[in-house]
């Protein structure tokens, strides 16, 4: 039974949706069409957002209109729902560092640099690693790439893998640290403690008692950073291509 906070949604149910690739090209604006689908599945039941960004960078894909992205979800989770909104006000946070230690946090940073020093390819940019609240994230081009340089890294990362390779050198160094890797996007992969993946933000919806929590997802293979609430027992996961592809089924399944 889904309490009074959602009371004026006909439908008990929440739908959360990663965001590069699902709602949005990879980190580029949410079209129109897609706010406006949003806000019309909105008016029925429930949704949020659950990104492996941090916030600042998730609001610059999904504002619109100089309003909050925060106030536009019933719920916001980004670095995997470390950060958390839910009707706009923050939740409780957690932090890698803290978890980590200080000194095995420093040993970790400087293998990752050492091994991207060594790594050769096409091009590189700027900001390899980058601390967040819940996690590292670990760039072999940089951050600071260009769209068209992010693509062509995509293309090559394709037949080279270039950051599976990486994640499995971490794991073999690194395995009494109990950390999960994951790819996602088009240039890098996260690194955080185990459980500390996207189900993280299942923990600040259970008390709703939702019906069902369908989740949109498109790195959703053993490996991506949906794949674990993609699977996860507590919810219907559903894969797709593209943010087209999202519409298509929020239409199918709720605005039919």
């Amino acid at each position: 039974m889904a309490s009074s906070t959602f009371a004026d949604r006909p439908i008990k149910k929440l739908c959360l949706f990663d965001v590069d690739g699902t709602l949005t090209p990879a980190r580029q604006q949410a079209s129109k069409e897609m706010l406006d689908v949003l806000a019309q599945v909105r008016k029925k039941l429930a949704i949020g957002f659950v990104g492996g960004s941090d916030l600042s960078k998730i609001a610059e894909q999904l504002e619109v209109g100089g309003r909050k992205v925060v106030d536009e979800f019933d719920y916001g989770f980004a670095e995997n729902g470390l950060t958390a909104y839910k009707m706009g006000k923050e939740l409780p946070s957690q932090s890698f560092i803290k978890f980590i230690g200080e000194t095995e946090y420093k040993k970790l940073v400087n293998f990752i640099l050492h091994y991207l020093a060594d790594i050769d390819i096409p091009i590189k940019r700027g900001t390899f690693v980058e601390f967040r609240n819940g996690m590292i994230n670990v760039s072999p081009i940089g951050r600071n790439a260009t769209i068209q340089e992010r693509n062509e890294f995509e293309a090559y990362d394709k037949i080279h893998q270039i950051r599976s390779k990486f994640v499995q050198k971490l794991k073999e160094n690194f395995p009494e640290y109990d950390l999960t890797y994951s790819i996602g996007g088009q240039i890098s992969f996260d690194v955080f403690p185990r459980g500390w993946d996207k189900t993280y933000a299942l923990k600040h919806v259970e008390d709703e008692g939702f019906e069902e929590i369908h989740f949109f997802g498109d790195k959703t293979y053993l490996g991506g950073n949906d794949y674990e609430i993609y699977t996860d027992s507590r919810t219907i996961g559903h894969s797709v291509k593209s943010p087209a592809d999202t519409i298509r089924i929020l239409r199918e399944l709720f605005l039919s």
